[in-house]
């Protein structure tokens, strides 16, 4: 009976987490509509802008114009990464991966400046945050409150941010480690970089065409542009990263519910066995108890 009791008391465990597991995932399911909606509208808006911010500003090759974006031939060899993970856990491998990107370029990419001091962490997402102060890594701020109410004026603030932290040298690399949005299961670890501005190389399909008509003039356009693409590459980053995060979520919580219901389908024909050897041991005594009063 004590067997009896143990299993009932774990299946009635597992029964309470696949309830929990199955809220979760249709939690997650619904954030992720409205996440996936989100990066889906603005993908083709931020691909044709940087399309034609790198064709424009590589024409900037041609003037005496100095592009405070553009990458430097002398500086302090200072590198920035920018690692997007997410406030919380339950979603599968989704941090697990940004994390090891991060430490693997840290390690392999830019040891010498990680040697030297020269390699500086900024986090957005409380997981990423915690793993890496552990390591003990220069992290020199966390903005991990952006996932709070995810909106471009916020992003915007932290972009003209790395544009300022860029402009007055203090960094001459800018990159962004973070999760692409392909579909509910499936997310794409990205570095991208995100300052010095890449420019098209001329003749190629980005760059910009010649009967191109400049109103008011080319520097003025170009410098506009620079700033506005920036902010709608961190805000893409973003975007990308909070759907990713959903999507892991509901489809880490659809395995475990999934998993969850193949335990109890086991426990219930590991109880139902015990209760049945249980109720033919009683039947046994019984009858050996009749027989032995008869005899």
């Amino acid at each position: 009976m004590a067997n009896l009791k143990a299993i009932r008391v774990r299946l009635s465990s597992v029964k309470s987490t696949r309830q929990i597991t199955s809220a979760m995932k249709m939690v997650a399911a619904a954030k992720l509509r409205k996440a996936q909606d989100a990066i889906v509208q603005l993908r083709p808006y931020a691909d044709k802008l940087n399309e034609i911010q790198s064709g424009l500003s590589a024409a900037l090759r041609d003037t005496e114009v100095e592009n405070v974006f553009a990458a430097r031939t002398k500086g302090n060899g200072k590198v920035l990464l920018v690692v997007i993970t997410s406030n919380k856990g339950l979603c599968g491998a989704f941090n697990a991966n940004v994390i090891r990107e991060a430490k693997r370029i840290m390690a392999e990419k830019y040891p010498a400046e990680a040697g030297r001091g020269d390699l500086a962490v900024m986090t957005v997402g409380k997981k990423a945050h915690d793993v890496l102060k552990k390591l003990k890594c220069n992290l020199v701020e966390d903005h991990s409150d952006l996932f709070h109410g995810l909106t471009f004026d916020r992003v915007s603030a932290l972009a003209d941010k790395l544009m300022q932290l860029y402009m007055t040298k203090e960094y001459d690399t800018v990159e962004i480690i973070y999760n692409q949005f392909k579909n509910a299961a499936v997310q794409k670890l990205t570095v991208e970089n995100y300052l010095p501005v890449s420019m098209a190389v001329e003749g190629s399909e980005k760059s910009a065409p010649s009967d191109y008509i400049y109103e008011p003039d080319q520097v003025s356009i170009v410098s506009e542009l620079i700033p506005k693409t920036l902010r709608i590459q961190l805000y893409r980053a973003l975007l990308d990263s909070f759907a990713a995060e959903h999507g892991a979520r509901m489809t880490a919580m659809h395995q475990a519910t999934d998993n969850a219901t193949d335990l109890i389908r086991d426990l219930t024909l590991q109880y139902n066995k015990a209760r049945q050897a249980s109720i033919t041991n009683q039947l046994l005594e019984v009858v050996s108890g009749a027989e032995a009063l008869n005899g």
